[in-house]
């Protein structure tokens, strides 16, 4: 689930206040409420909002417990709804609730409400607070909002600030604009800007950590999310975003202990553990997911509960319980919040229960229904799972760690797996370990240990060709070819020459694999592996017999 673990981590402390009150205990308490939505406390803010409103039922009391819901990672829409309506019948020209519900709108995918905040914005453009609320709102949804006019406002929410001083918010909230806008450069000016300005550093230098990940400048990353920690050793979104990068690099063990830290600093807010649980599942550890998710599953009603215990079943190889929890997901959730990666789980799950239907006609149905909704998520760019590959694994049986703990293994394959086990990153190691594996005829512990070294060098092409014979001596021929297709593709020109065998071996091996199934594609890339090399002799003899 690619962007699991980006996507989310954007979500951490945006929202503050500038409203001034005269009982400095009261200001105080808003400020703690502050501070737990900036550390993934939503309980707590929960509780402190709550409590202020009991105090004091006040429309911006109001605004800020409905802005709350909106800020947990899945938004609860009603919730918020209910709170921005209290606050309007507190005060009916409450601007800062007009701007929570048209928030909801939008987060719902009714983009008109771009121009209702626009209008109260523009109607208010003295207020710093509601120039703020505005932008924060445009900033919120990664599918629905408007950087270009959230910036306009945030400038003119820090021009109005500026007699006084620059709450280091603003800065936060114009940095993430900026990266909607896809302009990383002005993004970490704003972050540098709020820096110097924050009580909790460890926010900022968490938001210049996750900008460098989706730079994939891993490095500078990590230091800056080391730095996080180093400030603030309980800012648990800081190790949300550490388990992200550990994710990546496929270290799942670290992951883990990252997750477990954010469990420990965040608090038992039913929607941050729901969280949680996507981020274990991301991290393939689908006992912890499925542990947490059962835990909270009866405390909340957003339908995404469904989806994510669909994820779970479709990975334990459930296909029919997860086609149910599908179901129920997509019939309960609005239609906007089905998302392509959801059209593409849906197909996979046809592909599983395709393999076992013994109905011809039911069978020959759910194949065509898992071709077209695979189509989607492709078609949308979408890379939450390796579609292609995970259809490979179904058809053909993928290799998972128990069927590789089954397979051979020898004292030199279980003194590299310890060398290994203690540094992941140990790239030597993996090389040796696959190749051990292979000697072994020990293919599904060569798949694996080949993807951990395509997920370490991405751009060492090598790996997939390895990965591809494995699949192949293994019987996964739909794998095999998916992974050669890879390779080529990963080849960079400048190393076509010192590649060519290997190449001409590759583009053959596609060709034989697809000479039943796509003629055309077979004859091209026949061709393409006789013109590296015409000496080629099984190449030579495809090459003639599909050319008759």
């Amino acid at each position: 689930m690619k962007d699991i673990m980006i996507m989310n981590v954007k979500k951490i402390a945006l929202g503050a206040s500038v409203v001034f009150f005269t009982n400095f205990a009261f200001a105080q308490t808003l400020q703690d409420g502050i501070n737990s939505i900036d550390s993934d406390k939503f309980a707590a803010a929960k509780t402190n909002f709550s409590a202020m409103i009991a105090k004091e039922p006040t429309a911006e009391n109001y605004f800020y417990l409905g802005n709350t819901f909106l800020r947990q990672a899945e938004p609860d829409f009603a919730a918020a709804t209910e709170n921005f309506n209290k606050g309007l019948a507190a005060d009916k020209k409450s601007y800062l609730n007009q701007i929570g519900l048209a928030a909801v709108k939008l987060g719902k995918g009714d983009k008109s409400a771009i121009a209702e905040i626009q209008k109260i914005a523009d109607s208010k453009e003295k207020d710093a607070e509601v120039q703020y609320r505005a932008a924060e709102a445009l900033t919120l949804f990664e599918k629905n909002n408007s950087p270009d006019l959230a910036i306009q406002f945030l400038n003119k929410a820090i021009e109005r600030a500026s007699k006084k001083e620059v709450p280091a918010y603003y800065y936060y909230t114009l940095g993430d604009a900026y990266r909607l806008k896809r302009v990383p450069g002005d993004a970490m000016s704003a972050y540098d800007k709020a820096l110097p300005l924050a009580k909790n550093k460890a926010s900022v230098l968490t938001r210049i950590g996750t900008l460098w990940m989706a730079a994939q400048q891993w490095q500078q990353a990590k230091t800056s999310l080391d730095k996080a920690v180093a400030t603030d050793a309980t800012y648990a979104p800081a190790y949300k975003a550490i388990a992200a990068y550990n994710i990546k690099y496929q270290e799942n063990a670290k992951a883990t202990q990252d997750l477990i830290n954010y469990t420990k600093y965040a608090d038992e807010d039913p929607y941050t553990q729901l969280e949680i649980a996507k981020l274990y599942f991301t991290n393939e550890d689908y006992a912890n997911s499925k542990a947490i998710l059962d835990k909270i599953f009866d405390k909340i009603n957003d339908p995404i509960k469904f989806k994510l215990r669909a994820y779970v079943n479709y990975a334990d190889g459930k296909y029919a319980e997860a086609k149910q929890n599908m179901d129920t997901f997509v019939s309960q959730a609005e239609k906007s919040r089905v998302q392509p990666a959801d059209q593409g789980l849906m197909g996979l799950i046809a592909a599983g229960l395709a393999k076992t239907e013994t109905d011809a006609a039911k069978k020959s149905a759910l194949q065509t229904e898992s071709q077209q909704k695979i189509a989607i998520a492709k078609g949308a760019k979408d890379e939450t799972l390796k579609w292609d590959m995970e259809l490979a694994k179904i058809n053909g049986g993928g290799a998972s760690q128990a069927s590789v703990d089954a397979g051979p293994t020898n004292p030199a394959i279980e003194a590299l797996k310890k060398q290994v086990a203690a540094n992941p990153q140990d790239s030597d190691a993996l090389y040796k370990l696959a190749n051990a594996y292979q000697d072994a005829k020990n293919w599904n512990g060569a798949v694996l240990t080949w993807q951990k070294m395509s997920g370490l060098l991405p751009d060492w092409a090598p790996a997939y060709y390895s990965q591809g014979y494995a699949h192949q001596q293994g019987g996964n021929n739909d794998a095999a070819k998916i992974s050669y297709e890879k390779f080529i593709s990963t080849v960079k020109p400048a190393d076509v020459e010192a590649n060519k065998q290997t190449l001409a071996y590759a583009y053959f091996a596609v060709a034989y694999l697809e000479k039943d199934k796509d003629l055309a594609k077979a004859k091209d890339y026949v061709a393409k592996s006789l013109q590296l090399d015409p000496t080629y002799q099984d190449a030579v003899k495809l090459n003639t017999e599909i050319n008759k």
